[in-house]
């Protein structure tokens, strides 16, 4: 038997009770009219957590990082001009697959730890067919203003990475200025990994390459089967085998959520946030993410002085059955990052991650 894990890491986080639930339902076919009607009811929820009413929004099959690969594979043009905000590892990555996609990428750096600095963004080039950010940088902690790159954004496309944002924190893609953006289930969602919740708008898939280099994420192809065939209400268009138990999860996920209310999990995933910040500060621990952009989903600390940080994630690990992770990059041995994310973000998750910690580093 496996021990329970408490997962407060960047990733996976423990899910919903309802997400566990509906894996354990009856197995439907990927063309049966009741998996279909799920699957209809899981994209108009998603709508509903982007803040869009974008007719292609859907649940891709397969992780977050396929997402962001469908993001780019679908928009950049060979010798596009690319604008990506790096602050963080998943910024770095972005550069990485757009120019894959040959795109002429700038990457706009900035310290690891800061947000996004849009003027300088903006600035980059006079014309890019797209700008690219991180709203939640996982690698970090640090929240970025998306609305303000949507507002100045001009003629480019602003595609943005929602993995550790959505139902997390405020997120208003239509409203914002998103016209691209994909997700992950496995933080505040609170459904396991193993789906890319994705949107586009009318103005982006416009511009779309016709025949992408990837045939699995051609979004054109895709609509003919999930999203835009909801809502159109056209014939489906069989494309592959669905992973009907995720999506039925993720349905059962998103219900929980939105019984809840949108604007209430981010009120919880904000007092949650706050009070393991004040907590690690009260125990002297110094927070990395700088002051007044920190996520409260995702708590990055500086590992203090003579401390083995992976020594104390071990013996949280087999102690006390929690899971933190290490820090990203150049950081990976002097950060920890700790989330509380999705059915994690509760006022008795944080008392039991500084308890643990509190005791381990008492240990030293």
């Amino acid at each position: 038997m496996i021990r329970e894990r408490h997962l407060f890491g960047p990733g996976p986080s423990n899910p919903y009770p309802e997400a566990t639930r509906a894996l354990a339902d009856p197995l439907l076919g990927h063309l049966d009219p009741e998996f279909l009607r799920i699957m209809d009811e899981t994209c108009d929820m998603l709508r509903t957590v982007w803040g869009t009413s974008n007719a292609r929004t859907l649940p891709l099959s397969a992780t977050g990082s396929a997402g962001m690969e469908a993001a780019f594979v679908n928009t950049v043009h060979p010798g596009d001009v690319v604008v990506v905000a790096v602050n963080g590892l998943f910024g770095q990555r972005m550069t990485d697959v757009a120019a894959r996609c040959g795109a002429e990428v700038v990457a706009v750096e900035h310290e690891w730890g800061q947000p996004v600095d849009v003027d300088r963004v903006l600035a980059a080039h006079p014309s890019p067919a797209i700008i690219a950010a991180v709203h939640a940088e996982t690698s970090t902690g640090v929240r970025s203003d998306i609305a303000a790159l949507g507002a100045g954004k001009g003629h480019a496309l602003l595609l943005t990475d929602a993995v550790t944002s959505i139902a997390g924190i405020e997120l208003r893609a239509d409203d914002w200025g998103v016209d691209i953006g994909y997700a992950g289930t496995q933080k505040c969602l609170g459904v396991a990994p193993g789906l890319a919740p994705f949107t586009i708008n009318d103005r982006a898939f416009e511009r779309r390459v016709e025949k992408p280099r990837s045939w699995y994420l051609d979004l054109g192809m895709l609509g003919g089967y999930v999203g835009e065939a909801g809502v159109t209400g056209a014939q489906r268009t069989y494309h592959h085998t669905a992973p009907t138990a995720m999506v039925a999860s993720l349905h059962g996920g998103l219900t929980r959520i939105l019984e809840e209310g949108l604007d209430a999990v981010w009120a919880r995933h904000q007092a949650a946030g706050d009070a393991l910040h004040a907590g690690l500060q009260d125990m002297g621990l110094e927070l990395f993410a700088a002051e007044g952009s920190r996520l409260p989903e995702l708590t990055t600390v500086k590992v203090p002085d003579g401390v083995d940080s992976a020594a104390v994630r071990r013996e949280l690990l087999e102690r006390h059955g929690i899971e933190i992770g290490a820090g990203a990059g150049a950081y990976a041995s002097s950060v920890w990052r700790i989330g509380l994310m999705g059915h994690n973000a509760r006022p008795d998750a944080v008392l039991l991650v500084l308890a643990a910690l509190e005791d381990v580093l008492g240990r030293g």
